[in-house]
């Protein structure tokens, strides 16, 4: 039985192989529109694009308001003469706190401590680190051990390490001067002395950081390539040769960035003198007395934020002068090798 329904005939493309007949159907006829792209696509691309900008958001928006705001506002709050009591009244002066710093010789005593401070622990505090670091290089037994021990000190709360050594260092019953003493050596009132309060403050920030800068040392060092040690061997080179023509030089970033950081440590430098005397002034002749304390003492204090404010943005200006020689610096460095 013949059916009457007519049965499409297939098209023929140019090749001769047959194509369905309703291959055709449900094409676009043209450029789909926009409204017509699922609305899952559309999501996903929204979320693809936007995702990002979303999870960097709260650090943004906790940097403007807890450092980008306090920085502007420091800086406007050192043009104006401002009181503790009431820091809402601000009085124009201009640029009269900045000049007054420079008249003052309580500034420059403490920019002067701040510096002799920051070489006294500075120095030997990288140096005993990079030393450090070289001996927990070769395998030891127990080399987990030794790291941990080393960050212990940097784990330390400030107040507790101070007050430790602010024991240590007492002048009566202190256990340095019990070991001084045997060996033949008065008492030393340490907090008193210009240069002994220096260097019992610079001690505990020796202390705290030295475990910190050995293992971004020790890093630095795992990562220099074995192929040169093995070349200096073959040339004779000792151990000390080779830490000192093979590892000093493939860790010259790292010791400028440990510098560098250090550095402005030192110059923000506020609770190791705080505590170790207990008084702002940073000792009765003000001979270990820091930015930092001089800021605290102007401001909250003297209740004269508009010094404080002023006080602030003078260690801010020092410090983007760091961070610029530290970058001349490694771009010359660059540029040798």
């Amino acid at each position: 039985m013949t059916s009457s329904r007519t049965e499409p005939l297939p098209r023929v493309r140019a090749a001769g192989r047959p194509v369905p007949a309703d291959s055709g159907r449900g094409r676009s006829k043209g450029p789909r529109r926009r409204s017509e792209v699922p609305r899952g696509r559309r999501r996903h691309r929204w979320d693809a694009r936007w995702s990002p900008y979303a999870f960097i958001a709260p650090f943004f928006l906790f940097f403007a308001a807890f450092g980008l705001f306090p920085l502007l506002y420091t800086g406007w709050a050192s043009l104006h003469r401002v009181s503790l009591h009431d820091p809402t009244r601000m009085e124009w002066v201009g640029m009269r706190n900045f000049s007054r710093l420079l008249e003052d010789d309580f500034f420059w005593n403490a920019l002067q401590n701040t510096f002799t401070i920051g070489v006294l622990s500075t120095v030997p505090q990288l140096l005993m680190a990079l030393g450090l670091a070289h001996l927990l290089n070769y395998k030891l037994r127990g080399s987990t051990f030794f790291r941990v021990a080393m960050l212990t000190p940097y784990a330390t709360s400030v107040a507790a390490a101070t007050l430790v050594f602010t024991m240590l260092f007492g002048r009566d019953y202190g256990m340095i001067n019990w070991g001084l003493g045997l060996i033949g050596v008065d008492h030393i009132d340490w907090e008193n002395g210009t240069w002994t309060s220096q260097l019992a403050v610079s001690s505990i920030v020796i202390w705290r950081w030295t475990g910190y800068n050995a293992l971004i040392y020790l890093a630095a060092m795992q990562a220099v390539p074995d192929d040169l040690y093995e070349s200096a061997a073959l040339d004779g080179a000792n151990r000390w040769q080779q830490f000192l023509h093979v590892t000093i030089p493939s860790l010259r970033p790292t010791i400028l960035f440990t510098v560098v950081v250090s550095t402005i440590g030192a110059t923000q430098l506020f609770g190791e003198p705080l505590l170790f005397g207990g008084s702002q002034t940073g000792g009765g002749s003000h001979q270990y007395q820091t930015l930092g304390l001089y800021l605290y003492e102007q401001g909250w204090f003297d209740f004269q934020l508009g010094r404080a404010s002023a006080i602030a943005w003078t260690m801010f200006l020092i410090l983007i002068v760091i961070g610029l020689v530290n970058w001349l610096i490694a771009r010359r460095l660059t540029k040798t090798h």
